[in-house]
């Protein structure tokens, strides 16, 4: 990754459907060597560059460096999900008294939109603005039935270099018909660098929550409240070392075979900080702030090996790990949660920043 001097907007061919639609890599450049590369099919973030404390700027996303790689296996690098991130039970809600038959494809649950997601969807570019904010908008028009789901949705996803070293991501979305709406960006992350060959364990964490959501075996969250982190593994309040006590003999790590759960944020409205993860190797610090009232963290437990990344590198257990803010998974089973309901009139906003310094 090499620095520019102003900002700007750069944008190039990468690879054709299977249909022969082209595919796009849009990358916004900054003032300083900082850098976000965004390809058109699943909205997806393929690069994002950072320079660390010796001023080397390196990507810190997992992802692949070709469109067939993408295509070849389903794995959520750095896509846009919808219409629903995380799980819904049974693949089945209620809606104004009408049961939701959803598409099944994680075990008898939805995941991340069914089949078919908005990961899967070749986007359109309709905005690019360069100058001091360059700035790249995405659309999709998700037809009235579309997994199930009621109402034509139509979503856009906006991304945008915010500062210096700031990456902002938004989604907006309206529909015709009551439906259910939670958006997410599933980016991967190692600040010690996509090619680095370390892993995240070492990696410090910080989570402003103090509540977050037991699961059962399918990962959907159990019946009653939140439960309180204090005293557990998952207590991130102050910085602690995520390896530290992933493999401690506790029944949420044992499920989820270390750590893949939902945070529960506050929700006071606005943008406020929600996660802060440190690399003391590179110095790469990483600020998450958000308006959802959720963060999913999960740690990288099942990469496998069993599909290369960048540079042809296989991608293992805890390589890279995933901070996705969103609402809380099961909502429309659980009136007791927040609401993931958008009805006509309305427009569904979210609005995540990942913001980047050294130490």
């Amino acid at each position: 990754m090499t620095s520019t001097a102003t900002p700007r907007v750069d944008r190039a061919p990468f690879g054709t459907m299977p249909d022969g639609m082209a595919v796009e890599r849009v990358t916004l450049r900054g003032a300083d060597g900082f850098e976000a590369s965004v390809i058109t099919y699943g909205a997806a973030l393929q690069s994002l560059a950072a320079r660390d404390r010796a001023g080397r700027s390196e990507d810190v996303v997992f992802g692949h460096d070709d469109l067939d790689s993408y295509l070849a296996a389903r794995r959520f690098f750095g896509a846009t999900i919808g219409r629903y991130a995380n799980r819904i039970a049974r693949a089945r809600c209620m809606l104004d008294g009408t049961e939701l038959r959803l598409d099944a494809n994680n075990g008898a649950n939805m995941l991340h939109g069914g089949h078919d997601g908005f990961d899967r969807k070749l986007w359109r570019i309709v905005d690019l603005a360069a100058g001091p904010v360059p700035a790249l908008v995405l659309s999709y028009a998700s037809a009235d039935g579309e997994g199930g789901f009621p109402g034509r949705l139509d979503v856009r996803a906006i991304y945008r270099v915010s500062g210096p070293a700031e990456l902002t991501i938004a989604f907006e979305a309206t529909t015709d018909r009551s439906t259910i709406v939670n958006l997410t960006n599933h980016s991967f992350f190692n600040l010690d660098g996509a090619r680095s060959g370390t892993d995240i364990l070492g990696h410090s964490l910080q989570i402003a929550a103090d509540r977050y959501l037991a699961v059962d075996d399918g990962a959907i969250p159990l019946p009653g409240p939140p439960r309180p982190v204090e005293g557990t593994p998952f207590d991130f309040r102050q910085p602690e070392i995520i390896g530290a006590r992933i493999r401690d003999d506790h029944e949420q790590l044992r499920r989820g075979r270390g750590y893949d759960h939902n945070f529960c944020l506050a929700t006071d409205g606005g943008v406020r900080p929600a996660a802060r993860l440190v690399s003391p190797r590179s110095g790469r610090v990483l600020e998450l702030l958000t308006d959802q009232p959720g963060l999913q963290f999960y740690s990288g437990n099942f990469l496998d090996g069993s599909a290369a990344g960048k540079g042809g590198r296989l991608v293992r257990q805890s390589d890279a790990l995933c901070l996705e803010p969103h609402r809380w998974p099961d909502t429309p089973n659980r009136p007791d949660f927040p609401s993931a309901r958008l009805d006509p009139g309305q427009t569904y906003r979210h609005q995540t920043v990942y913001r980047f310094s050294t130490v």
